[in-house]
């Protein structure tokens, strides 16, 4: 099982063409390997127990290849534990977060931020459940399902490109049945972050290990497992519904979408 399960990530990769000359030479010699992303979560884990400096240790990244050209998504780990103790932060009283998080564990993850350009994470992080804008960059035929040493595998891959374009659509379709609000503005935050990358760049969505608590939640409801998932399906269905103003058909779609992934959510409390 992978050390952290219930994450599922969204991750650009950039050509290795992308980065800085000295990046360029570290990780065109480093091995593809698909445990760099063991090696992720596991470092995570090892951070919440033994806490340090995100900018303390040199970053690691996940490879690929494609047509022998070399896409690389570093963990960006400074520019995320960053980001997400300001998300946080945000989330909660100011009276509140002390209870949750010592002065002693601030200073430690904010060591050195002062030293971090203004970088963009090529990772995205959710628990429990895949929000559903991620799922309308791509389309069934671009999803992979399987299984390796760790479990289950559900993994989505396309261009860049497309993944703007698909976005972009869906933000007008939005915004013409329902006008400016947080679904907008989410798609919006979206195609905001994908136009930070190289245009030649790849974009992956990875259940992680959500895909075995998804596996187990379909078979306990009577369907046949993963080969049963039509996330993607539903999400483009209920975009198909909204731009043709018929909302029982966008209500179908968005419904079938998030209860199943409600019942994937149920399992957080029930282990």
């Amino acid at each position: 099982m992978r050390p952290t399960p219930y994450v599922a990530s969204l991750r650009i990769y950039e050509p290795l063409s992308a980065f800085e000359p000295a990046d360029r030479l570290r990780w065109q010699g480093i091995d593809l390997s698909a445990e760099s992303i063991f090696r992720e979560e596991e470092l995570a884990l090892l951070r919440i127990i033994i806490p340090e400096p995100p900018v303390g240790r040199p970053d690691g990244v996940h490879l690929l290849e494609v047509d022998g050209e070399r896409f690389v998504s570093p963990w960006a780990t400074a520019t995320r534990c960053w980001a997400a103790l300001d998300n946080f932060k945000d989330s909660l009283p100011s009276t509140v977060v002390p209870f949750f998080l010592t002065p002693s564990m601030e200073d430690v993850i904010t060591a050195g931020v002062d030293l971090l350009e203004d970088k963009v994470p090529h990772i995205l992080n959710e628990t429990w459940i895949i929000p559903p804008r991620w799922f309308l960059l791509f389309t069934p035929e671009e999803r992979h399902r399987g299984e390796d040493a760790h479990g289950l595998i559900t993994r989505c891959r396309t261009t860049i490109v497309q993944a703007k374009s698909r976005a972009q659509s869906a933000h007008e379709t939005v915004v013409a049945a329902f006008g400016e609000g947080p679904v907008e503005q989410d798609l919006e935050n979206l195609l905001a972050w994908l136009e930070m990358f190289h245009p030649e760049s790849y974009v992956e969505l990875d259940y992680g290990g959500l895909a075995n608590y998804l596996d187990k939640s379909l078979r306990d409801n009577g369907h046949k497992g993963l080969e049963d998932d039509t996330s993607i399906e539903d999400v483009l269905h209920s975009i198909v519904g909204l731009a043709a103003a018929d909302g029982m058909v966008a209500g179908q779609g968005y419904e079938r979408l998030m209860s199943r992934w409600r019942n994937v959510q149920g399992l957080e409390s029930a282990n």
